[in-house]
């Protein structure tokens, strides 16, 4: 039924589809697919009943196409893989329904303000949950893209082939756990909240694989005590509320444990783990050594002193470049594209091996 209620607010807009920027000689894998929350949402949240929306000016000021939904001044580093892979920017599934001739080549499933858990950020609005997502994945591999093969086999290999990101778990902390209105922390201790998170966050997983997927990534929870939406919220010293970080990091301890888990036990699959919070905790404590300079202040204008969505229409700050975060909650190009450069390439960051390893097959 929730599904049915989801397609009620579904209309129809001309998709955001930028050509991509082909880096490297071997042949590109078939398609991308992502699911998560607003760090990757390229525009589902505009079609949902919602406050949590960034189609609108500062967002997207460098962008080609302007304000899409990303929530951010241009790319999300789904879009840097997009590119390195020689594949088109990932299109807003919700944008696309009665318009899946673009669907074999990738789709984004992802929505802001959802986490893991089903009532993650709902107080402010209608969002798509990762079981949300994982079921409209299930409906374009099943009802969508047998349309563009000829054979169940060669559908087979092309999403085994296929790279899937997914980059969910922030708001399941900022949305839901750390927020008074929710009961969660007094039910949970950060150590079984984590594991509740993971578990759930397994079973999709095991769905995504058993629907074909084989090159599977998924990101940690980065220092979400560092974002400007927590230091301007809660009493802390320093430049981070530690506390917080430190449950971000039991999370991701348990994901490490529960990836290799679904290694050993689901043959032919490569789960990638995106090591990626202690690189941005790198780059805020140490911002020269990324071309950065400001990593504690919004670079567009928010509400509630920093801690909010842009001001609409208000101009943002000069160096988009040089700051590490764009809003109270989220993050510039400029940091999205050094993660994704280092997990392209980098088998520490993006590990057991870099995006551009899972493409060349290497074990």
């Amino acid at each position: 039924m929730q599904l049915l209620y989801l397609i009620l607010f579904i209309v129809l807009f001309p998709a955001d589809h930028i050509p991509s920027v082909k880096s490297h000689s071997d042949p590109p894998p078939p398609a991308l697919y992502v699911l998560g929350d607003s760090l990757v949402d390229s525009g589902n949240n505009n079609l949902l009943p919602t406050l949590a929306k960034a189609n609108y000016f500062p967002y997207g000021v460098n962008f080609a196409r302007g304000p899409t939904g990303r929530f951010t001044n241009g790319r999300t580093i789904v879009d840097f893989i997009a590119e390195f892979l020689g594949l088109p920017y990932t299109p807003p599934y919700l944008s696309l329904r009665g318009l899946p001739q673009t669907q074999h080549r990738g789709m984004n499933y992802a929505s802001g303000s959802c986490g893991i858990l089903h009532e993650t950020g709902k107080y402010i609005g209608h969002c798509l949950s990762l079981a949300d997502q994982v079921d409209l994945l299930q409906m374009t591999i099943q009802f969508e893209l047998p349309k563009y093969y000829q054979s169940a086999e060669k559908l087979s290999s092309d999403l085994s082939r296929s790279i899937f990101v997914v980059s969910i778990g922030s708001n399941d902390y900022i949305m839901n756990y750390l927020q008074p209105f929710y009961d969660t922390r007094a039910r949970y201790s950060p150590q079984s909240f984590a594991q509740l998170l993971v578990s759930n966050l397994s079973l999709q997983l095991q769905r995504i694989y058993q629907m074909g997927a084989r090159k599977i990534l998924v990101f940690e929870v980065g220092p979400i005590g560092c974002i400007p939406s927590i230091t301007r919220k809660f009493q802390h010293n320093g430049q981070c509320v530690e506390e917080i970080n430190q449950m971000a990091l039991i999370y991701n301890d348990h994901l490490i444990t529960m990836l290799k888990s679904l290694r050993s036990k689901l043959p032919a699959s490569q789960f990638i783990l995106g090591r990626v919070h202690g690189l941005a905790y790198d780059a805020i404590k140490n911002p020269s050594t990324y071309g950065l300079q400001d990593t504690s202040n919004p670079c567009c204008k928010t509400w509630a002193n920093g801690t909010s969505a842009c001001i609409l229409n208000l101009l943002p700050c000069r160096d988009t470049q040089k700051h590490f975060f764009w809003d109270g909650f989220h993050l510039t190009e400029a940091v999205y594209k050094v993660v994704g450069e280092r997990c392209i390439n980098d088998s520490s960051i993006c590990t057991p091996n870099s995006i551009k390893e899972l493409v060349e097959h290497r074990h």
